[in-house]
């Protein structure tokens, strides 16, 4: 202070004043100590503060504020708690959660993990341990004989004593969001959440399409098993269990699963379309996850569940930042039955459908035989399917003509 700019003297006046009031003001208004100097030159006095690097973070007047490109803006709620602990070196996972007990942790959901540990051969001690304590302290979920909020999560009895928000929200909707036809909850730890959720799914939610090879019955999931599981777990290890619950919203022609927070720091939605670096929400719930073997590698979530539907004949997923969280879509296949006869297709016009998916084209002349249908009536009902924009017509003229699916 007394210096311009430039690095220019201009020197102060009521020095003694200043002297005074500066370092009073810093610590009323920032909680900090700091040094003040006083310097002179040419008869012209300025001053030095000194701050010293401080490894707790400082408020001005009781509130954070953070720097974002030329706009200051005020920490609160979720953001100002993750700001904390990054500051204290923590993650909210890693905390202790101070009224809970051993008593509160559930031993099936131990075995449980330790039957996924083994199989994915990732600890070597897990076999021969039975001392859930013991496993807990190989695992940094207990800290000075307290446990984290990550074991509760994990393997607690009841998360929700804790964390009222641990569960999945599932709800059926019909053609709009507003259609809310029925829903449920699923409430557990998280070690076995996703699998409880998926099993709901497929018992109330999902449909099973049925066909036959030969005398053979086979059941095939709307959606592949792999890809919802692996949106469930993603959703698992990165959520803010201080805000909403998992919402999983199941419609005719697709499945959302969204759940409450933000991407890292310096990835994009496109950065999870492609091999990206892993930095999880709940670093402390993943790393445990990927040692009991539901996860296979961090930060392939996304490319698994893209490459689960590419292999399924499904569109890829989207994958948007909404409603403060992120959203999976995955959609169903566009041509099933169930969903071709809502636009109103003919029964001879799901046969071609259905001669398509197999064959990738049809003729004039295979609508025909296929449907035992005369020629006029083959031409309207595929100039119909391309009006509805299920199928494209080569634009050929004669023989070579022929239809493929959009």
């Amino acid at each position: 202070i007394g210096k311009n700019d430039l690095g220019n003297l201009t020197g102060i006046t009521n020095v003694k004043k200043l002297m005074e009031d500066i370092p009073n003001k810093i610590r009323n208004h920032l909680g900090i100590i700091c040094d003040v100097n006083l310097h002179s030159e040419s008869d012209k006095y300025f001053i030095e503060i000194d701050v010293k690097t401080y490894n707790v973070p400082i408020s001005y007047q009781g509130k954070y504020y953070y720097r974002s490109g030329s706009t200051k803006q005020e920490l609160i709620g979720s953001a100002l708690t993750d700001f904390l602990l990054r500051k204290s070196g923590k993650t909210w996972d890693d905390v202790i959660e101070p009224k809970a007990n051993l008593m509160d942790i559930d031993s099936k959901a131990i075995e449980s993990f330790k039957k996924g540990a083994i199989k994915s051969k990732r600890l070597s001690f897990i076999a021969d341990e039975t001392d859930v304590k013991s496993i807990l302290v190989n695992l940094r979920l207990l800290d000075d004989n307290k446990l984290k909020r990550a074991s509760l999560l994990l393997f607690g009895i009841d998360p929700r004593d804790y964390f009222p928000n641990a569960y999945i929200k599932i709800g059926k909707f019909g053609i709009s969001d507003s259609d809310l036809q029925f829903q449920d909850i699923v409430e557990s730890n998280a070690f076995e959440l996703p699998d409880r959720t998926i099993e709901l799914l497929e018992k109330k939610y999902l449909k099973s399409p049925i066909s036959y090879n030969g005398l053979h019955r086979i059941e095939k999931s709307e959606y592949p098993f792999e890809a919802i599981r692996e949106m469930l777990l993603n959703a698992v290890v990165h959520r803010n269990y201080m805000g909403a619950p998992i919402q999983v919203s199941v419609y005719d022609d697709k499945i959302i699963v969204w759940n409450e927070g933000t991407l890292p720091e310096g990835l994009t939605v496109e950065d999870l379309k492609r091999k990206h670096p892993s930095r999880p929400q709940n670093p402390l719930l993943a790393d445990i996850c990927f040692k009991g073997g539901l996860i296979e590698a961090w930060g392939r979530g996304t490319l698994k569940i893209i490459e689960e539907c590419k292999l399924a004949g499904l569109p890829e997923p989207e994958i948007q930042l909404v409603g403060g969280g992120i959203s999976v879509t995955i959609f169903k296949d566009f041509y099933n039955i169930d969903y071709l006869k809502v636009i109103g297709l003919n029964d001879r016009q799901l046969i071609a459908i259905v001669h398509l998916k197999h064959n990738r084209r049809i003729s004039n002349k295979d609508y025909q035989k296929i449907n035992n249908c005369s020629r006029n009536t083959a031409t309207a009902d595929l100039a119909n399917l391309v009006e509805k924009h299920i199928i494209l017509y080569n634009g050929q003229k004669g023989a070579g003509a022929f239809y493929t699916i959009k």
